[in-house]
């Protein structure tokens, strides 16, 4: 890759990088390279300076300074906060004691409720209207504060 400085026929200047010095040949040649201010398709390079620094003016620089030092990394798994890890026990004890049901919750808690099958608990996955209709017909649900492990990233 390349940069150019550039200008166009009204002297508005601006850069650019290209592919090659023949990729601004063939792109300036074609009208493909229009100036950004006013789309002047009349565009040359003009005087640039390269970004190129003596190795005596390195040598001469003082070294960098060290990044300070970082708190190491906590594992991702591990909670941030006390809120986190109480979401996270309560998480264990709903998957311990409980039957995952999947996108049938719905269905599932309405049949309890209405004493077709056993109560047991039970959770799993509802749509918005789904549960708002569990709700207005007076079947004990709560949303819960986490995705299913199948859905955690």
């Amino acid at each position: 890759m390349i940069r150019y400085a550039l200008k166009c026929s009204d002297d508005h200047a601006f850069e650019s990088w290209f592919a090659s010095a023949e990729a601004f040949d063939k792109l300036a040649g074609a009208g493909m390279v229009a100036c950004p201010v006013c789309g002047s398709a009349e565009v040359e390079k003009s005087l640039m300076a390269p970004r190129v620094r003596p190795a005596r003016a390195q040598a001469a620089a003082p070294p960098p300074e060290p990044a300070p030092k970082q708190p190491a990394a906590r594992p991702l798994a591990e909670p941030a906060s006390e809120l986190e890890a109480k979401i996270a026990e309560l998480r264990r004890q709903i998957e311990a004691n409980s039957d995952y049901v999947g996108l049938g919750f719905a269905s599932e808690a309405r049949k309890m409720h209405e004493g077709e099958i056993p109560h047991r608990s039970i959770y799993g996955e509802a749509r918005g209207d789904e549960a708002r209709k569990l709700i207005e017909d007076g079947v004990p649900v709560a949303p819960l504060p986490f995705l299913p492990a199948r859905k955690a990233n």
